[in-house]
């Protein structure tokens, strides 16, 4: 009776066709884009086309003690959007407006749907740019990239989604609407609230409008690979990059099981029989690439790497492409793709590589590391198949050790990924037990009742 009870008052509240209860829609919102992840039936999904409407659906959820899960375009990576205890479902793809480009002071202010690249182009119309850069780019939207606060391709040279987000307005979990943050370069008004919300994966507040902030697009930019017999010589490289002062826009790093794979996938001319292959962009002013690049090219050939730069756009275009297409050509081989998220310093980028390599060898896995090198965020990504109880059991081991090796070498869990379900059970070993409850408190403080996104990131 209270489901009934709750569905008619949501039709009533924000329309009969976006509320949905057939089974088949249901079904649709019972997982997201991680693997192995338990699933759950929402009782009802919503698509709510305004602020208003989250509001209503927030102070229905409260009325009849259900919980919400607000959605974007389900790309995410740790469980984050499952429906763990029913409750609702809350699509946010229709709130889908960039409200403003704001040239003079550098701001785009946009609705949770709107998909990051979409932005991108708006903006580049102006010449500026978004630079967070995800490597699902093309689905993804800025609510959903905010909520887990995304890096990308660009995340060494120009940051992560956090060092774009100037201000909220968040529906918070009693249904009133809060906003924080503007357009002021200078805020230090009261508890930062704006990097509170960004990464919380949808469990402190519900986004509903955005201010980004922009920057001027690079007048140039030079797109390079360089190949690598040895994956140690490719990974010294990185350090060696950073350390000569020249920080790419793009530093990403493929090793041998990736190359393969993605070549097959795009039929792009990949060395595959190289160890490893680093991708290589600088931009900027032109005579400021051309230094940068020569820097780079010193750098490689010292580490007994070749050095390639892209001709021309298509190329280069190429080069991006081969490894954005890592995550699906892998996808490819066997049924189930474990995809990680370690992140380390950047000069432990060779332990990690390392670590990886002797854990899958220690559990006979097929491991392909490939991600963001530069700022030391590598994705090792398991090779197998949800259906296989044996092998799926040596997988469990291999991440554990991989995340146990992160954190040893001083790294983090989650680079990008955000913890979800997946990464709940390795919180302790990154913040202690007084950092556990620290995070506990700001959930019950904000959610006192736990109906927003409850049993991610942290349980109360």
């Amino acid at each position: 009776m209270v489901v009934k009870d709750l569905i008619k008052e949501l039709r009533q509240a924000i329309g009969k066709n976006a509320v949905k209860t057939e089974k088949e829609d249901l079904e649709s919102y019972t997982f997201d884009a991680t693997p192995d992840m338990p699933t759950g039936l929402p009782d009802v999904v919503v698509i709510p086309e305004s602020t208003d409407h989250v509001q209503a659906i927030v102070t229905l959820a409260n009325k009849y003690n259900v919980p919400v899960y607000t959605r974007g375009s389900g790309t995410n990576l740790s469980g984050g959007t499952i429906p763990l205890k029913k409750g609702i479902v809350m699509v946010m793809l229709k709130m889908n407006k960039i409200l403003e480009i704001d040239v003079e002071n550098l701001t785009a202010t946009s609705e949770p749907g709107v998909i990051i690249a979409e932005l991108n182009a708006a903006v580049a119309e102006h010449g500026l740019m978004y630079p967070p850069d995800p490597g699902s780019v093309d689905t993804a939207t800025m609510g959903g990239s905010v909520a887990e606060c995304s890096g990308g391709l660009r995340g060494l040279k120009y940051g992560v989604t956090k060092h774009y987000v100037m201000g909220l307005e968040v529906v918070l979990a009693n249904g009133k609407i809060m906003t924080c943050g503007g357009k002021t370069v200078k805020n230090v008004s009261g508890y930062d609230m704006v990097k509170l919300f960004v990464g919380s994966e949808g469990t402190l507040g519900i986004i509903t409008k955005i201010i980004s902030k922009l920057i001027p697009a690079p007048e140039a930019r030079k797109t390079a690979t360089a190949t690598f017999t040895s994956i140690d010589d490719a990974a010294q490289t990185v350090s060696g990059i950073i350390k000569s002062k020249v920080i790419p826009a793009t530093l990403e790093i493929m090793d041998n099981v990736t190359i393969k794979t993605v070549e097959n996938f795009l039929h792009l001319g990949l060395p595959i029989d190289a160890e490893a292959i680093l991708v290589i962009e600088v931009d900027g002013i032109p005579e400021v690439v051309e230094k940068e690049m020569d820097a780079v090219a010193r750098v490689c050939k010292a580490n007994n790497g070749n050095l390639k730069i892209a001709a021309n756009a298509a190329e280069r275009d190429g080069l991006l492409a081969a490894r954005r297409a890592a995550l699906p050509a892998l996808a490819q081989l066997s049924p189930t793709t474990v995809l990680e998220d370690a992140t380390v310093p950047r000069s432990k980028v060779p332990d990690m590589i390392r670590a990886i390599r002797a854990v899958a060898e220690k559990y006979n896995l097929t491991i392909g590391t490939f991600g963001h090198a530069g700022d030391g965020n590598l994705h090792p990504t398991i090779i197998t198949d949800e259906a296989n109880t044996d092998e799926m059991a040596r997988v469990h081991k291999a991440v554990d050790e991989i995340f146990d090796a992160a954190i040893k070498l001083g790294g983090t869990l989650s680079g990008e990924h955000g913890i979800g379900i997946a990464k709940q059970k390795y919180l302790l070993n990154e913040f202690g037990e007084s950092g556990i409850e620290a995070l506990k408190a700001v959930k019950r403080a904000l959610d006192p009742d736990n109906i927003l996104n409850p049993g991610k990131v942290v349980t109360i």
